[in-house]
């Protein structure tokens, strides 16, 4: 395990907000997460919409329901890129909950093993940044997979795989936490493994996941096979003893991580 350093950032003892990068997805933000984040009585005073260009201001504006959203923020094009300005945009301190924008529910996994869907997602964010702030860690996610057969009933703070779909941090403007260009599909990959080089852990509810639809059109809305390649490239040669290449049964290259590296 890396050795903690002395954390010199002041953590803010303000509430929480909810940052949702988006791009040429219009339908999705107004019929999933904005919904969401809605019945989740999370306030709508701390939802921020990032979007890549005036144009797509203009489109969202025109698409979202004010009551459903705070501000609509135009910055970068491309997730790598937008979510190192979201991270710019709010001061060094303040509590993000990062979500995509097609999370249509977040669930627990109840003492039965079963599923049920969370109600109150203002409830779970503050929990969260408290149980970070206690573990005097940075970042916390939750469970990348909707598959109660593998889900825990604990918290984990060793290295996991942090989905980049829902999750939060305390922010920090250090550039050893923004994530290469290079790892772009991979990124939430690679942000896992410089918060856990930074601060000796990241935290994670293995007892909470969500339901959405991965590589919905939109978004990245470029050849993910070869971004996969490159990223798990990159990651490897980068990260030797921490990342390892693995192949889905199609042969999608992907990632796996090294819960205990030697490092």
């Amino acid at each position: 395990m890396p050795k903690k350093i002395k954390k010199t950032v002041q953590k803010s003892k303000s509430d929480y907000i909810v940052a949702i990068p988006t791009y040429k997805r219009y339908n999705e933000i107004t019929t999933k997460t904005l919904p969401t984040l809605k019945k989740g009585k999370v306030d709508k005073k701390r939802i921020y919409v990032f979007v890549a260009s005036k144009t797509e201001e203009k489109l969202y504006r025109e698409k979202m329901d004010p009551n459903t959203y705070h501000k609509i923020v135009v910055g970068k094009k491309g997730l790598v890129p937008q979510r190192r300005y979201i991270s710019q945009y709010f001061p060094s301190g303040k509590k993000i909950v990062s979500m995509d924008d097609d999370v249509q529910n977040m669930i627990q996994l109840k003492r039965d093993d079963s599923l049920k869907i969370i109600n109150n997602l203002d409830t779970f964010f503050k929990k969260a940044f408290r149980t970070l702030e206690k573990k005097d860690l940075y970042l916390w996610g939750v469970y990348p997979v909707k598959n109660n057969l593998f889900m825990k009933h604990k918290v984990t703070d060793d290295l996991r795989f942090v989905i980049g779909v829902v999750h939060g941090y305390i922010n920090r403007h250090s550039k050893d936490l923004y994530p290469s260009m290079e790892s772009v599909s991979k990124e939430d990959i690679e942000q896992s493994i410089l918060f856990y080089l930074k601060d000796g852990g990241v935290l994670r509810f293995n007892d909470i996941t969500f339901t959405t639809k991965f590589n919905a059109p939109g978004g990245l809305g470029v050849d993910r096979f070869q971004m996969n390649k490159t990223a798990q490239e990159y990651l490897v040669k980068k990260y030797p003893g921490i990342a390892k290449a693995k192949f889905r049964g199609d042969g999608t290259p992907e990632i796996t991580l090294n819960r205990n590296p030697d490092i």
